[in-house]
């Protein structure tokens, strides 16, 4: 099965300064490629545990003894740790949103460039689709969902555009969302357009945001002292979540301040600014152009 190259893949081993020795784990495992670059730097005792829930990456799972495949949600990070007798790792990887692989399979939906149906589901187990929520949510939730995760400034005219035409046709397939959705996109932008609505019924379909919350809380528990979280997002919701989490070691962002009123700071940055791919890495693999790595290590 193919996948396409990872984004960033030489800095975000190098952010995660490995320990030969040590416990990682790959969140977002896809294609392997993150977790063949950590298994090339770990020794015998070193061990890694990588999470999918999409049952398709289990095609990529390597012969390894050292290696510790997980098929669920990343979300249940702590759990599925414990499962193993594990306590504390030293590296946390993520390359967060959807793989190359899942975009370019035109039957699940994620995609602008086929048609498919309306699906969109990371875990092929689960019972919401974006069928579901374009035909069956009501106007002011697609509203809500469109100004949130898709940033669109038109969201109101687009559910209500929508909500009016789904009662005599349902909307199963993206092409009759492309078509239908035509008549709100800014002239000369419909790409764009297309792909900020595409997002939001990606994120809402698979609770990205919530997932993302709840996994980033569990990452300071988990990492030993001096272990590094290493996170790429490609979108602003995320990265500003996780921007706020490595500032933080909290999802909003407040500020926490012990008794003498000295700033109770989690981690130290590694990377002040995100880092971003070069010119030549967006020309050969075009997922990267909206990609932002940030690294932190716990103290």
């Amino acid at each position: 099965m193919t996948y396409h190259n990872p984004v960033l893949l030489k800095e975000c081993i190098e952010g995660l300064n490995i320990n030969p020795d040590g416990i990682y784990v790959d969140v977002t495992f896809g294609g392997g490629g993150h977790s063949k670059k950590i298994l090339e730097q770990l020794s015998d005792k070193g061990k890694l545990i990588a999470f999918d829930q999409d049952k398709q990456a289990q095609q990529n799972v390597p012969n390894d003894k050292r290696f510790i495949f997980v098929n669920q949600n990343f979300m249940y990070l702590q759990n599925f740790l414990r499962m193993h007798g594990i306590t504390k790792v030293n590296g946390i990887l993520a390359d967060l949103g959807v793989s190359s692989h899942q975009f370019d399979t035109g039957e699940r939906g994620f995609s602008i460039r086929f048609e498919g149906d309306l699906d969109m589901r990371m875990n092929m187990d689960a019972p919401l689709t974006a069928a579901k929520v374009v035909n069956e949510y009501e106007g002011k939730e697609l509203s809500r969902i469109f100004r949130l995760y898709g940033e669109i400034e038109n969201f109101r005219k687009l559910a209500d555009l929508i909500v009016g035409s789904r009662t005599d046709n349902p909307i199963k397939t993206t092409l009759q969302l492309k078509e239908l959705i035509t008549a709100v996109a800014p002239k000369h932008a419909e790409h764009k357009y297309f792909a900020r609505v595409f997002q939001a019924l990606r994120i809402e379909v698979n609770k990205e945001m919530e997932v993302l919350e709840s996994f980033l809380n569990q990452c300071l528990p988990v990492l030993d002292t001096n272990g590094r979280l290493v996170v790429m997002s490609y979108h602003s919701l995320e990265d500003r979540l996780v921007k706020d989490y490595m500032k933080t070691g909290n999802c909003e962002g407040n500020i926490e301040k012990d008794f003498f009123g000295n700033i109770h700071r989690p981690f130290n940055l590694i990377t002040r600014k995100p880092l971003v791919p070069s010119d030549e890495e967006i020309e050969i693999n075009n997922r990267a152009r909206s990609a932002k790595l940030r690294i932190a290590e716990k103290i």
